[in-house]
């Protein structure tokens, strides 16, 4: 089946909606005490290259390891989410996973429809080219917009089999629990019937989590700022960039990585005609990355109705990947 969907067709956000958002999200986040932006204003292009750059990393095991276990069971995971599936991925960034997967299929068994949903639009887009070249009878119809709100999909024909959720990268870790409940709660009604293919990042030695999100080349740091960055190019904020430092640090008791941005001395920030007063040492808290036990995560998914089936993981359990049956 050829992609007939052009470009311009392609479902996605209002760039003066995204724009008023972002400033509306930054503002009420920066009102708030500790202050915060929301983890999904990194994923701007630039962000977007460089977290495809910081998934290189040595100290970055994650999407190695993810990849690893994809890789050594594709062709077990492709007989879960069977013939002429329709596979949605959320954030899905660089489109590289979905690719370990597409690869397991023969031609006859292989997904009708692969519909990847990423915030940043001209980075999916980009991608999204580059896949149909691979699979040029594989179609391909990007969704431009945030995978935590309401999103209308295309219509599925008779002829698509299982609707399969992908979300890989331990991107539900960002979510406070609270919030990744309420994504399973979404995900599980979105995909009634079907099933979700997730990564978790797995609790493990807190000195190979700050290496993680501290690298020794200054990637992750460099990441964390360009919101700031992006803040001034799209909002015309005036946010002093070198006046801010990355610092990523573990919590055991509440099982995360936080990510913030310390103000390196007293300074006032304008948004919008709005001043923010930053004294020095004052942080902004950028991401949480929540770490889960095997049965930790089952558990939660199981409160929303989800059937936990197979789990992979790595000979070292840094990581693991989850199958779950939604509710019907």
């Amino acid at each position: 089946m050829k992609n007939s969907i052009s470009a311009n067709a392609l479902p996605r956000l209002d760039s003066d909606v995204a724009t008023s958002e972002f400033a509306r999200d930054l503002r009420n986040g920066l009102a708030q005490s500790p202050r915060s932006i929301p983890p999904k204003y990194f994923y701007d292009a630039a962000g977007s290259e460089l977290f495809d750059r910081i998934c290189e990393l040595p100290e970055y095991y994650l999407t190695r390891t993810e990849q690893m276990i994809l890789s050594e069971h594709a062709a077990e995971i492709a007989e879960w989410i069977g013939p002429n599936a329709e596979i949605i991925e959320f954030g899905a960034g660089s489109l590289k996973k979905i690719q370990t997967l597409l690869d397991a299929f023969d031609d006859e068994q292989s997904p009708a429809r692969y519909l990847p949903i990423d915030i940043s639009g001209e980075h999916i887009a980009s991608a999204a080219k580059q896949l149909r070249a691979r699979y040029p009878h594989l179609l391909i119809q990007p969704i431009i917009g945030d995978y935590t709100a309401p999103l209308s999909l295309p219509t599925a024909d008779a002829r698509i089999g299982q609707r399969v959720g992908f979300f890989p990268g331990s991107t539900l870790g960002n979510f406070h629990p609270d919030e990744a409940l309420a994504f399973l709660r979404s995900a599980a009604a979105m995909l009634r019937g079907g099933s979700l293919l997730i990564g978790i990042d797995l609790i493990k030695d807190p000195a190979t989590l700050h290496a993680a999100y501290n690298d020794s080349q200054g990637v992750t740091a460099a990441f964390n700022l360009n919101v700031l960055r992006r803040a001034n190019n799209e909002l015309g904020a005036d946010f002093s960039v070198d006046a801010f430092h990355h610092h990523a640090i573990y919590h055991p008791v509440h099982q995360r990585i936080e990510m913030h941005l310390i103000s390196r001395r007293e300074q006032t920030v304008h948004i919008d005609g709005q001043r923010f007063l930053f004294s020095e040492g004052q942080t902004i808290h950028t991401e949480s990355s929540y770490k889960y036990s095997i049965d930790g995560f089952r558990s939660l998914a199981m409160k929303v109705g989800f059937r936990p089936g197979p789990v992979w993981t790595d000979p070292q359990r840094l990581f693991s990947v989850h199958w779950l049956h939604a509710p019907a």
